[in-house]
């Protein structure tokens, strides 16, 4: 179900957002500030490449200082619009009741996209 599920997303336009944050990450990483970023938009990219079967854990060694404050500036620069696209995404695809795989799919980008730093993405069996 994994696979027909990454499949219908890919076609649906998991591939396009894969490649914005692609895109993003790459122009992030031609500064040396915005290296942290752009790390954290490739992970984002993984996630938005094929979403079902994995989920969002938080690390279990992470420095909580540095992550909250990380999280905090990428909040203020990006975090929030990429979630309320993710989460008109989802709403868009949970009017129909075949969207609501997809819908949830976007919910968890979102999560993800308001804080990424102290979060790691782990295959689900």
């Amino acid at each position: 179900m994994r696979i027909l599920g990454n499949i219908l997303w890919l076609i649906l336009g998991g591939i396009i957002i894969f490649l914005y944050y692609c895109l993003g990450a790459i122009i992030l990483c031609i500064t040396i500030i915005g290296i942290p970023f752009g790390v954290q938009c490739f992970k984002i990219a993984t996630m938005a490449l094929t979403p079902f079967g994995k989920e969002v854990r938080n690390k279990e060694k992470s420095t909580k200082a540095v992550a909250v404050i990380m999280n905090v500036l990428w909040l203020l620069l990006f975090g929030i619009e990429i979630a309320v696209a993710h989460l008109f995404f989802a709403l868009i695809f949970a009017v129909t009741i075949i969207g609501i795989p997809f819908s949830r799919q976007h919910i968890k980008l979102a999560a993800l996209a308001l804080s990424p730093f102290g979060k790691e993405i782990v295959k689900t069996s």
